[in-house]
């Protein structure tokens, strides 16, 4: 059982004096992490949970891997950032020039945010058109265009975009154009009936949980290469994580651009803009003329702590037997919870791949947004909230494996896992 110290309760107490709501934003007020080591992370009040959330993905080979660490001391006192060029960043842009399909030239930013919004506006530049479509429910990073229609309030009739943050302008929704995930029908019609105005195509190939439905993602690169227009894979969560070269690896469908983060970064700030080098050559002044010029500068752009923190983690990552062996860790724990809710008689499922999923507690095929919000909400937040206080750390809707989680930890899990479906009242299961 959790215990929260009188230091901790301090911290938290002044994190609601000086933070809006009391956290960076991110995650709840009421845990403050002090370390983290391989798959597990440690509270101030000296409570260890398996740490599931691994910092919303980037620790995919674990907190303090040895090799990050190495690599990170020896070039802090080298150097923290110098805006130009540094070698480790070219390293790494080589890297994944090499790994991922769809990457012939890259373009570092910080953040995941930062890398959909220059995706879409690189798209819009090399297509000279306006419009950009995306899917209801996917995520690509909190800027205005990216705030559409990821978790509307109110189910509008497609294409209308839905913003989902006051401030955001109404021009901004206006260039928008919503479908719906895996439905190949209603997405093709769309782009075929708006070609003209349309700059990109953007989407998730794994939608948030939901994997990609048989030919979908075929579908819609069929149609973009047919009209000519730019094909984006958010590429953020799934990068490096689903195979070396990502999720168009593992599922056989290249794009013309997709954005990279989290994984890259080796757990620092660190995000990328991958693709054809005739659609990035929009970045380069000389390559184009003055007005197809992409402007796009950052601070701390391929800083060389990131890098060297990417490289040594991309390493790590292809060693032979990684992926096999961190996807059959997690289809362990997701076959532990399939046979716990069976015998429980829960209304759930799972849904994902193995090194990204969750339970979701409805029945019924669940291939898209709207289609998920027939889960019990009162369930999931009960289930989690028992896991916590049995010592397992995750998000809200997601389990992210790692390489440094251990048979013993997925045991563990499960034992929780049974505890919490154990303390939901008789109603909430099926008879």
């Amino acid at each position: 059982m959790i215990v929260k110290t009188d230091e901790e309760q301090a911290l938290i107490a002044a994190a609601k004096r000086v933070l809006p709501g009391g956290t960076f934003g991110n995650f709840g007020a009421d845990i403050v992490i002090r370390e983290g080591r391989g798959g597990h992370v440690t509270d101030v009040s000296g409570n260890e949970y398996i740490d599931y959330l691994l910092g919303s993905g980037p620790m995919f080979i674990g907190h303090g891997h040895p090799a990050v660490t190495e690599a990170v001391l020896a070039q802090v006192p080298k150097g923290t950032t110098f805006f130009t060029n540094n070698e480790h960043g070219i390293r790494l842009a080589e890297k994944i020039a090499d790994a991922v399909p769809c990457a012939e030239q890259v373009r570092f930013v910080s953040t995941g945010t930062e890398a959909d919004l220059y995706a879409m506006r690189l798209a819009r530049a090399y297509r000279k058109r306006p419009k950009i479509v995306k899917f209801e429910g996917g995520y690509h990073g909190m800027s205005d265009w990216g705030l559409m229609s990821l978790a509307p309030r109110r189910l509008a009739n497609f294409p209308e975009a839905v913003p989902d943050s006051p401030g955001i302008p109404d021009a901004v929704r206006a260039e928008v154009l919503v479908a719906p995930f895996n439905d190949i029908e209603a997405a093709v019609r769309l782009i075929e009936a708006r070609a003209e105005e349309i700059g990109g195509v953007i989407l998730e190939p794994f939608q948030r949980l939901i994997p990609p439905a048989p030919g979908f993602l075929q579908a819609i690169r069929d149609v973009t290469a047919r009209l000519g227009i730019p094909l984006i894979f958010d590429e953020v969560v799934t990068g490096f994580r689903f195979a070396y070269g990502g999720a168009q690896a593992l599922y056989g469908v290249t794009p013309d651009i997709c954005t990279l983060g989290k994984i890259i970064g080796g757990g620092f700030p660190l995000a990328a803009v991958a693709g054809k080098a005739e659609i990035m050559k929009h970045f380069d002044r000389a390559a184009v003329d003055e007005d197809g010029f992409l402007t796009q500068i950052g601070t701390l752009s391929g800083n060389p702590v990131a890098a060297v923190a990417g490289l040594a983690t991309l390493e790590v990552l292809r060693a032979p037997g990684t992926y096999d062996a961190v996807f059959a860790t997690g289809r362990s724990l997701m076959d532990g919870l399939s046979k716990l809710i069976a015998e429980a008689g829960i209304p759930a499922q799972i849904l994902g791949e193995p090194v990204l999923f969750d339970v979701v507690y409805a029945e019924g095929q669940l291939r898209d947004y709207r289609a998920l919000l027939r889960q019990d909400a009162a369930m999931q937040k009960h289930v989690n909230g028992v896991l916590r206080q049995e010592g397992i750390l995750k998000g809200d809707s997601k389990y992210y494996l790692s390489t440094a989680h251990t048979a013993a930890d997925i045991a563990r899990t499960l034992e929780a896992f049974r505890a919490a479906l154990a303390s939901l009242p008789s109603s909430r299961k099926v008879a």
